[in-house]
């Protein structure tokens, strides 16, 4: 018996050539995602990519292990059923905004619901990418594209709040452009157990050129994040703000103005009740800071585990089933 070599990130770049625009923040997730794999000690064969459609479901091609580039909005299907007959796998979902919370919202909703034992990143762009610039769920109040000239009248969902009103059991969220936040939030996210959400704020430099640029340049971003650490407080604009509750209201304060100390902040939770996350989900700019990180993470039974006990008990009340007998069970009728 010899040990197997450890694995490098070399090992999960296929032979393709990633088909993005020159630019893409999906070059970042794919590069990230292939330097966190190998300290998983899974084998690579272990490893499946489900996607469903637009240019963050052509990620299986550029990973070399696995994969199922699906059709739209139904990758969580096609993992939840290759994860229930395949429990030793480690499968991901990849998605975007578009594929996930529209034509693929209900499966998306069940799959946190349910806690299947999948990783989930979507990738939010703000915008179809594919399909040339309409609006996407996600696009903000007004947003002007080819579908809505006129400036968008629908108001967009937020990813993590869809999420945690599902009760899924692990949240996060991290940016393109932050390569070790998102390798520590890919790698928090591989080791949960049940569902495991990510949403990653990704720019797309054609068709939505900036999106988050108001939270990601170098200038703004101290003031303009907050990153979650459990069990510490919200503290950013490197160390001189914070945000504590009035009440139930959130608020912004500086540190030592009018007596404000550390103690005074929000300390994060991320074993809290989903109402603690979702009141940092909706933190939103430009009057305060976007958190980024891990927003929750606790144990709740999973999908498959649930499904395994109940046949074993089938099995053990009734023995192990015969499908020719259950088909020629009852009433029965030859055609002629």
């Amino acid at each position: 018996m010899t040990t197997p070599a450890k694995l490098t990130k070399k090992d999960f770049q296929s032979d393709m050539d990633p088909r993005w625009c020159p630019g893409c923040g999906d070059y970042s997730i794919l590069a990230q995602m292939q330097t966190v794999l190998p300290d998983l000690g899974i084998p690579r064969e272990n490893f499946v990519f489900v996607s469903g459609i637009g240019c963050s479901s052509r990620f299986p091609y550029y990973m070399n292990t696995y994969g199922f580039h699906t059709i739209h909005g139904r990758a969580p299907a096609i993992a939840t059923g290759l994860k229930m007959s395949r429990p030793d796998l480690s499968v991901w979902v990849v998605t975007g905004d578009g594929d996930a919370l529209s034509i693929g919202g209900n499966h998306f909703i069940h799959m946190m619901r349910r806690n299947v034992d999948l990783k989930v990143l979507l990738f939010n762009n703000r915008i179809y990418g594919l399909t040339k610039g309409q609006y996407s769920p996600t696009s903000e109040l007004g947003k002007m594209t080819k579908s809505t000239p006129s400036g968008s009248i629908d108001a967009p969902f937020n990813p993590l709040s869809v999420a945690l009103g599902a009760n899924a059991s692990f949240v996060a969220r991290s940016v393109d452009v932050d390569p070790k936040h998102l390798q520590a939030t890919l790698l928090r996210a591989a080791k949960h157990k049940g569902t495991a959400f990510i949403e990653v704020l990704q720019n797309c430099n054609v068709f939505n050129d900036g999106a988050w640029e108001h939270l990601t340049e170098k200038s703004v971003k101290d003031s303009a994040q907050v990153k979650l650490e459990h069990g510490k407080p919200l503290v950013f604009a490197k160390g001189t703000k914070g945000v504590r509750l009035n009440g139930f209201t959130p608020e912004v304060v500086t540190l030592g103005q009018d007596g404000v100390t550390e103690k005074d902040l929000l300390v994060h939770d991320e074993k809290a009740s989903p109402s603690r996350s979702m009141l940092l989900a909706e933190l939103l700019g430009p009057h305060f800071p976007t958190p980024i990180g891990v927003f929750r993470a606790v144990e709740r039974p999973v999908h498959h585990e649930l499904d395994q006990a109940q046949l074993a008990a089938a099995r053990e009340k009734k023995g192990t089933g015969d499908l020719h007998k259950l088909l020629h069970a009852g009433d029965t009728w030859t055609v002629s």
